[in-house]
């Protein structure tokens, strides 16, 4: 800034050349101040934050599905675990490892987890001073009864400080830290959801490949019943009837598999997406062997730990944005109490370049402003009541996701129980019609059974194996959402 030539006498700029002592009234003001502003910089007019309590009655709760579970509270979160690995196919290895590499929608989660970091030096930068240097240079022209004109130079160091006397600052900060670690947890989660979601469209893509190796095999099948009831026919043993019934058959079995082709390709599609590729890039062969194909299912342990539960990451991430919404009610709260600023500034100041550089002119200046909003229309009664708004949400937000949790933990272990029930069923059905299948068909080479005895055989055993790889199928689809309801694993650490 330009300073003027001839400051007042009740000015706080000190002039060197001046033989008057320093203004030290102003330093004897000024210092109290910036003591009191040091001591009260720790206060804060935030509630202290504690957890929103647990869903009414969860604390005596089990899951019906399985005993020794107890109610769910944030815990460590590890989306590290290959937890895939459980199912030995070394391909599935593989895709997730690229899954993990390419796909967008974790880059995009990372993203936002870096934003969220640096939100959190951002929000803390406010309660730190400022340092700032300016430099001027001017023409001046003044007439005070003694003519000056000439070149005036200024180069001045200002220094401002904010103490955070009601902890809007600490608020701040605390609120993005709690974000952040929400972001963390929402990473995790999108990390654990992408996982899941390659795991689960590769196995299904298994089954599809074991339902069509059972078509190929069916629809071989079918055309020696074909060729049967036509030479049974020429035979005269057969009718025109048979020989329709028995094409009917067979086309039915290929329409089938053609279905399942489609829906093979689009699960092959889903997972090219998923490992960040064009699906016009991506293929999947059949395995060698389809049947023996599908992965195992990984064995289920009698008693899951209650802490596997606490390590979801949607539940981590909901606590944490109650936290923050906590710190972010303090922050609208300290907007009723007065600011603090203290500043401080020195330079040099000089007339004409060669003047100011033989001989600077000093000048410093210390001040303290104090300033309170007398009235806003509102306003800060408004972001008061937005703020606890904001966490009550944030808190009902949080107990529902803890709800979700317990249903879709029961949901899938009732699931493993009752599906692998019903493919035992399914399976022993299967060997029954294939039996019967048999026995029919050699009556019907025999002459002593109709051929529609044999098409209802044949339709049993085809039915019947389709639903017990369906059953399986879906047993392994309960098993993937098992493990990502249960925090990514059976256990709390991989074995």
């Amino acid at each position: 800034m330009i300073q003027d030539q001839s400051p007042p006498k009740e000015s706080l700029v000190r002039d060197r050349r001046d033989s008057r002592p320093a203004s030290r009234p102003f330093l004897l003001a000024a210092l109290p101040a910036a003591l009191v502003a040091v001591g009260l910089t720790a206060c804060a007019v935030g509630p202290d934050y504690q957890r929103p309590a647990a869903p009414e009655g969860s604390q005596a709760a089990q899951f019906k599905e399985n005993q020794g579970w107890k109610p769910a509270t944030p815990g460590e979160i590890d989306a590290r675990q290959p937890w895939w690995e459980r199912y030995r196919d070394p391909l599935l290895n593989e895709l997730v490892a690229q899954a993990r590499e390419a796909n967008a929608s974790l880059q995009q989660a990372a993203a936002q987890y870096q934003q969220a970091k640096a939100l959190v030096q951002a929000a803390g930068a406010p309660g730190l001073p400022t340092l700032g240097l300016s430099a001027s240079a001017s023409r001046q022209r003044t007439d005070s009864g003694a003519v000056f004109e000439g070149n005036v130079h200024n180069v001045a160091l200002q220094a401002g400080w904010e103490p955070d006397l009601w902890g809007h600052v600490n608020g701040s900060v605390e609120a993005a830290q709690a974000g952040a670690a929400a972001s963390a947890a929402d990473l995790a989660a999108a990390q654990l959801s992408v996982q899941a979601l390659v795991v689960n469209a590769y196995l299904q893509l298994r089954v599809d490949d074991a339902l069509l190796a059972l078509y190929a095999r069916t629809v071989q099948g079918y055309e020696k019943s074909l060729l049967l009831t036509q030479s049974q026919y020429r035979a005269g043993v057969a009718t025109s009837a048979d020989v329709a019934l028995a094409q009917a058959t067979l086309e039915g079995a290929r329409a089938q598999a053609t279905d399942l082709g489609l829906l093979r390709k689009q699960l092959e599609h889903a997972i090219a997406v998923l490992l960040g590729r064009l699906p016009s890039a991506f293929s999947l062969p059949p395995a060698p062997e389809a049947l023996a194909a599908v992965p195992r299912l990984p064995s289920l342990p009698a008693l899951l730990p209650a802490e596997l539960l606490e390590r979801r990451p949607d539940i981590a991430a909901a606590e944490r944005r109650v936290a923050q919404a906590n710190a972010n009610i303090g922050v609208a709260r300290s907007a009723w109490f007065p600011k603090l600023t203290l500043s401080a500034s020195g330079g040099n100041s000089g007339l004409g370049l060669g003047n100011w550089l033989a001989s600077p002119y000093q000048v410093w200046a210390l001040g303290a402003q104090l300033a309170a909003s007398l009235y806003d229309g509102g306003l800060r009664q408004a972001q008061d009541q937005q703020a606890l708004a904001a966490f009550n949400a944030a808190a009902a937000g949080y107990r529902q996701v803890v709800l979700n949790g317990f249903q879709e933990v029961e949901d899938n272990l009732a699931a493993l129980d009752e599906l692998a029930r019903e493919q035992g069923q399914l399976s022993a059905a299967a060997a029954a019609a294939r039996k019967s299948e048999q026995v029919l068909t050699s009556q019907y080479r025999a002459g002593s059974a109709p051929y529609l005895s044999v098409i209802t055989a044949q339709a049993l055993t085809l039915g019947n194996e389709r639903a017990a790889l369906q059953a399986q199928g879906r047993l392994l689809a309960a098993s993937v959402n098992l493990i990502k309801a249960t925090g990514g694993g059976w256990t709390s650490h991989q074995e």
